[in-house]
């Protein structure tokens, strides 16, 4: 059945066949086959000359379901019509060659990866790519190049562009931030930060708060603050502590609220000065371990150990003068407390607001020391911290008194907490505020003894003490 043409009406699918493989099908395409491919034949018509467009030929489309056929064109896969909504398209479009008029190369070296993309849904979703594809100085180059950044950071972007689907996890969400930050999309930057505060935790807290001052996040880096005070020993046992630079360093030593010894704090500054001098290949020694530790060296406060803490590990370090080891002995040793270049205020690491307990009802004139400590044994049904006692002054008008504090473990003996300390009084009979140096913590339903020992004139003294006190207390 020649009658001009060029091939019979059962050769038209092997045509369109060969059409199919040798064609250039779009990434993420696939083409459905006619369910009587088998066969090779097409259904008789009264015309047995067809070429493709005739009726012959709209049948062989009809059963290629979503496939559809231009003239002197390649058979196209009609996947608009699988996508129900807007997002579902979009979804589709994300990482996919269809329709794509940018690639970016991402990422650095062997790392790098060519990821298509969409300028128009670019320029919508983000102000940035708005400004590099239709701003006075916008790019018409076909390809970006974006060495800065990761690849899998660079997709989780996309991701939210095509669909508002967050694709983050633990190694990626630091990235996918800085990403999300440097393209101006918030929507993204909160879903990192929000993953951020989920997982924080004392074995995290000073690589997040790192990253937070980096990104300029304050309300992840509050968080990370207030868990580095809550769990102070986990935190600087953490392998990320020591990567933290001196400037997040310095912001945690100046809290006034870490629940740690100052002893072991100054045990974990000079592990970060070792760390730094490695940084920096400086020998460890004292002299280059002060020269890292900047001003955080004046930070720690050497005041508030014992005589005994400072005597074993940091007079003997070499990273303070003789100067300043000869002033911390005075300090110590001697009273009145001569002044030093380190602070001695306590750090109080509690949250919760404070409160005095006061048992006595009545006050009297003319208690007299001779040495011997004034003790009382107490016990409180939930946990509580001591951070001092009010002391009565003198009945004879302003003067000093030295004093030593102490909360001992009742059964065992054991010291709990103490200082040794003075403080002055104005005469009057109100007592007088002396702290602890850390607050101490109290165990319910476990019996402790409160002790002072003060050496100075006759004082006021309580009478009449109620043998139990009930005080309320907020949670927490």
């Amino acid at each position: 059945m020649s009658n001009g043409k060029t091939g019979t009406a059962n050769e038209v699918p092997a045509r369109l066949g060969n059409e199919v493989e040798d064609g250039d099908i779009p990434q993420n395409m696939q083409l459905n086959p006619p369910s009587n491919q088998t066969s090779n034949q097409l259904p008789r018509s009264e015309s047995p000359d067809c070429e493709v467009g005739s009726s012959a030929g709209h049948s062989s489309a009809n059963s290629l379901n979503s496939t559809s056929f231009l003239p002197n064109s390649h058979p196209v896969y009609n996947w608009q019509a699988t996508k129900t909504t807007v997002k579902e398209r979009f979804a589709f479009m994300f990482n996919n060659e269809i329709l794509s008029d940018v690639h970016f190369i991402v990422g650095r070296d062997h790392g790098q990866q060519r990821i298509p993309a969409h300028r128009f849904v670019l320029a919508v979703g983000s102000a940035v790519f708005d400004a590099m594809f239709n701003g006075t100085l916008a790019t018409r180059a076909d390809t970006v190049e974006l060495p800065d950044i990761e690849p899998a950071a660079f997709l989780a972007l996309l991701k939210f562009l095509y669909s508002d689907e967050v694709q983050i996890g633990p190694e990626t969400v630091m990235t996918t931030l800085y990403t999300a930050k440097k393209y101006a999309v918030p929507a993204l930057e909160r879903h990192c930060v929000d993953f951020l505060k989920s997982n924080l935790g004392a074995d995290n807290a000073f690589m997040l708060l790192t990253q937070a001052r980096l990104f300029d996040e304050p309300q992840l880096a509050s968080l990370c603050l207030d868990t580095i005070d809550k769990n102070t020993g986990e935190a600087l046992a953490a392998d990320g502590f020591t990567d933290v630079d001196q400037e997040t360093l310095g912001a945690v030593l100046e809290r006034d609220t870490l629940r740690i010894r100052e002893a072991k704090l100054f045990q974990a500054v000079v592990r970060w000065a070792v760390a730094e001098c490695g940084r920096q290949q400086l020998p460890v020694t004292p002299h280059n371990q002060r020269g890292v530790l900047g001003g955080c060296l004046q930070l720690v406060r050497f005041p508030l150990m014992s005589v005994e803490e400072f005597a074993y590990t940091p007079a003997q370090s070499g990273i303070l003068t003789d100067r300043e080891v000869v002033s911390l002995f005075l300090y110590f040793i001697v009273n009145p407390k001569p002044s030093v270049s380190f602070k001695d205020i306590p750090r109080c690491s509690m949250t919760g607001k404070e409160q005095s307990v006061n048992r006595f009802r009545q006050i009297e004139s003319r208690w007299g020391y001779s040495g011997t400590s004034d003790r009382i044994r107490f016990i409180a049904d939930r946990r509580i911290f001591v951070v001092g006692f009010g002391l009565y002054g003198s009945i004879h008008g302003p003067t000093d008194y030295d004093v030593t504090l102490q909360v001992i473990h009742t059964a065992s003996g054991n010291v709990c907490g103490s200082n040794s300390t003075s403080f002055s009084c104005d005469g009057t009979s109100y007592t007088f505020r002396v702290m602890f140096k850390e607050p101490v913590e109290i165990v319910p339903n476990t019996s402790y003894t409160a002790s002072a020992t003060l050496k100075g004139p006759d004082s006021h003294y309580g009478t009449r003490g109620q043998r139990k006190v009930v005080v309320d207390c907020p949670s927490g």
